[in-house]
């Protein structure tokens, strides 16, 4: 009889995988370094971030399906053989000094590592967790979060001390070793299985799990006006969350008068509760609910947003900052589980992927909305009023889809009434 593996230990590794792939929102500690030292724009060195992003949700969308067909751990190793490569590659690129291969090497194939990493572990997650979706989601999801703030200062310490190259390549081998080992503790729960004591939980009432809405493919679920309401408000939150993360530094420097320095310390802090909300929301989400959940996300904001425009005392600007970046992180966090809800298990993966895609679209358009209404008006206040509207659409849209499962669930109600 095969030993069944530990579960928490899934968890464990998916977070290493998240916790290497994650290392990409520390990209702006290469951005002074390569500008200094290559004399390249500004603006060409940050397209590298944003061609990573941009392949993450292509890859997330179309290797969805690589990921339901081979199983997390040869998707995994894939990951783990895109980013290694991406990544190591990138310091052949800056010996060569070459920007058009920083961009192949970086942004396409550590993009491509990303998007593969991101998805691999979480549907094995949630048929791992079926009493705690949203905490099991949540933990391998914070690791993303989290990386920032780990691989930050160590980045530095290698770029100061062995130069950007090996910078590099160090950090290529590096996370190829993690992924890979981590990789290969992955594998869904065997068919039937349940966490010790779940059954008899059920059973004696002193837990209820509500039954998945349905079980679709994921052409079935793109076929539904839940799929699209589920890509609107992660549309929403991430295009808004994101232009407030691109613009923290200068925004509490113009509100409130904190200097460059104080600035950039309050960016740092702040990431914490970027990876803190993706925990906290995920986990709360599984009592609450995840409509529930979504709504709350946007009736906070849709309040904070304007509320940073006019408010000048530092410690209440500073709290509200803290309070969007934890709806931020948790908005990514809750959706893997609020898709099980919706779709069921069947291909979490592959719809976890096309969802992805409003990712992909929100990082391309939230800094570059922001900047533009930076330019044009001489100030960022302007796009939080924009912002906060668009809130009030997510809102909206987040009270809609409760219509659609309410439908559907009293139609699955009905169906286990005449089965019975």
């Amino acid at each position: 009889m095969d030993k069944v593996k530990n579960r928490w230990l899934i968890a464990a590794s998916a977070i290493g995988i998240h916790l290497s792939i994650g290392s990409v929102y520390a990209w702006s500690v290469f951005t002074k370094p390569l500008v200094t030292e290559f004399g390249w724009e500004l603006t060409d060195v940050s397209l590298t971030f944003s061609l990573a992003i941009l392949f993450l949700g292509l890859s997330a969308a179309f290797l969805g399906h690589f990921v339901e067909k081979y199983g997390p751990r040869k998707s995994g190793i894939l990951a783990a053989i895109f980013f290694g490569v991406g990544i190591t590659g990138s310091g052949l690129a800056i010996n060569l000094e070459s920007l058009s291969l920083l961009y192949i090497f970086y942004g396409v194939l550590g993009g491509i590592g990303l998007g593969v990493g991101y998805i691999a572990p979480v549907s094995t997650l949630v048929k791992w967790f079926p009493d705690r979706r949203g905490l099991a989601t949540g933990l391998a999801i914070m690791g993303f979060g989290f990386a920032a703030l780990i691989s930050s200062p160590i980045m530095q310490n290698l770029i100061e001390s062995v130069g950007i190259a090996n910078t590099f390549y160090i950090l290529g081998v590096s996370y190829f070793i993690i992924m890979m080992a981590s990789s290969l503790y992955l594998e869904p729960p065997k068919e039937g299985w349940s966490p010790k004591g779940f059954e008899e939980k059920i059973a004696a009432g002193t837990t209820t799990i509500k039954k998945d809405l349905s079980q679709l493919t994921a052409n079935e679920s793109v076929k539904t006006r839940r799929f699209y309401y589920i890509w609107i408000m992660l549309f929403i939150n991430v295009t808004c969350g994101i232009a407030i993360i691109s613009a923290a530094s200068p925004l509490a420097q113009e509100t409130i008068g904190l200097s460059a320095v104080a600035a950039a310390a309050l960016v740092g802090v702040l990431g914490a509760f970027n990876g803190f909300g993706r925990i906290g929301w995920a986990s709360i989400s599984d009592y609450i609910g995840r409509p529930n959940t979504y709504t709350a996300f946007f009736a906070i904001q849709l309040v904070a947003f304007p509320l940073l425009t006019v408010v000048d005392n530092p410690i209440l600007f500073q709290v509200l900052l803290a309070i969007i970046y934890t709806c931020y992180g948790g908005g990514f966090a809750a959706i893997p589980a609020y898709i099980g809800d919706l779709f069921g298990t069947k291909q979490l993966g592959a719809i976890h992927g096309y969802i992805l895609t409003a990712w992909a679209a929100a990082g391309l358009a939230g800094p570059m909305f922001a900047s533009w209404i930076r330019e044009t008006t001489g100030s960022y206040s302007q796009s939080l009023f924009v912002f906060a509207g668009m809130f009030a659409v997510a809102l909206v849209v987040s009270l809609l889809i409760r219509r659609d499962i309410n439908q559907l669930r009293e139609k699955q109600n009905k169906s286990d009434n005449i089965a019975v």
